[in-house]
């Protein structure tokens, strides 16, 4: 029988005090390099960046913003989308992928938002994500880029990121976000997402990383680090 070990609240304290140390200089070097961060996607409002989010789920922000302009001049409103016919939504939707559950997901979220909302996007964690296909990352795009209430945003980027500077041995998405959470100062939260992503885009990259380019090469412990 394979005996769990259990991390004592000493080890636990001493383990989050020494990645509080680490993330300092990673957000140093966040400030100074990236210092206007922010999302990429384009947004009036809260309900197109709501939108937006949704449809870039395993799809490029860049791809996005493509359709998104004739999309809203399209559909206008929470109740032009709530209206709309799911199977025209989807082949407006389709270059996206996944346009099946994205348009599902886009008119469930839109007849919500206009039957309990009164038309309005709302501003808390616990409404966002009862609104169907809106999970913790969306949400946080949404509280972080619009509503001003920090957020970690934990997307593809974020994943591999945390995971190459140690800052997280997590794999699934609500775990990275909650190691992250307590290391990080919650007023950075947004930007540390906004940033850490820009870096994971023009660096640190899934395929071939430009290591020798980092700024954070110290700290890293990814195995797989060139040189």
């Amino acid at each position: 029988m394979r005996v769990r070990k259990i991390s004592s609240p000493r080890q636990k304290t001493d383990k989050q005090d020494r990645l509080k140390r680490k993330v300092s200089p990673t957000l140093d070097f966040l400030r100074k390099t990236y210092p206007d961060a922010k999302c990429h996607l384009n947004y009036n409002s809260a309900f197109e960046l709501l939108i937006g989010s949704i449809l870039s789920a395993r799809c490029t922000d860049k791809k996005v913003n493509s359709i998104t302009p004739e999309l809203f001049k399209k559909y206008p409103s929470p109740r032009s989308f709530a209206d709309a016919n799911i199977t025209v939504l989807e082949k407006d939707i389709f270059s996206t992928g996944f346009y099946r559950n994205k348009a599902r997901s886009i008119i469930g979220c839109s007849t919500e938002i206009v039957s309990r909302h009164k038309g309005n996007v709302p501003s808390t964690m616990r409404e966002l994500t009862a609104l169907p296909g809106v999970g913790r990352k969306t949400a946080n795009v949404v509280l972080g880029n619009w509503f001003g209430k920090p957020g970690i945003i934990v997307d593809t980027h974020i994943t591999r990121l945390s995971r190459r500077l140690g800052l997280s041995t997590a794999r699934g998405a609500e775990a990275i976000e909650r190691d992250l959470m307590e290391i990080l100062p919650q007023r950075e939260w947004t930007f540390f997402s906004n940033s850490l992503g820009d870096h994971g885009r023009e660096v640190c990259k899934a395929q071939k990383p430009l290591c020798r380019s980092c700024g954070v090469r110290d700290i890293c412990v990814w195995v797989g680090k060139d040189g």
